[in-house]
């Protein structure tokens, strides 16, 4: 297998199983360790696909330019899109309609280690791309009524 099918599979395994991102260690007295609650992002539906394209096509900037930052471009990234981010990331964690998006954004926010937040928007947001919707394209254009089969073409009828 060539390395660009390799690394496709490997992230639809990823968004098929889920990535789990760790909130604020809660301190309890009577134990020894904190309790350290998690949530899961999982492959989002079409619905939060397209809200997510939107909030990323709002931030623009490109994963390339992401990478690139340096400490005072991130900071200065994070300061105007933070709230952007982790409602991205909220969103992919709020699979269900019934989920409330503005309060897992929230917890996100105050709750998750910058770090982690921006991790889980650079690997597994970014992951969502147009490749499952090209199969769907492909066969809508096959199944035109409207398009000339090879037939018409040279019969005119």
């Amino acid at each position: 297998m060539d390395e660009r099918r390799i690394q496709q599979e490997a992230s639809e395994a990823l968004l098929d199983i889920g990535v789990s991102v760790p909130l604020k260690p809660v301190r309890l007295p009577f134990f020894k360790k904190p309790l350290m609650f998690r949530m899961s992002m999982h492959r989002p539906r079409l619905s939060t696909q397209i809200k997510i394209a939107r909030l990323y096509l709002s931030l623009d900037v490109s994963y390339a330019e992401l990478e690139a930052f340096d400490k005072d471009e991130q900071m200065q990234f994070v300061a105007e899109h933070g709230r952007t981010i982790a409602e991205m990331v909220a969103l992919t964690m709020c699979g269900k309609w019934w989920k409330p998006v503005w309060l897992v954004s929230w917890m996100l926010r105050h709750w998750v280690d910058n770090l982690y937040l921006q991790v889980a928007m650079m690997k597994f947001v970014l992951l969502l791309g147009t490749e499952s919707f090209t199969n769907i394209i492909r066969s809508a254009e096959m199944t035109n009524p409207l398009k000339l089969r090879l037939s018409q073409k040279t019969k005119g009828s």
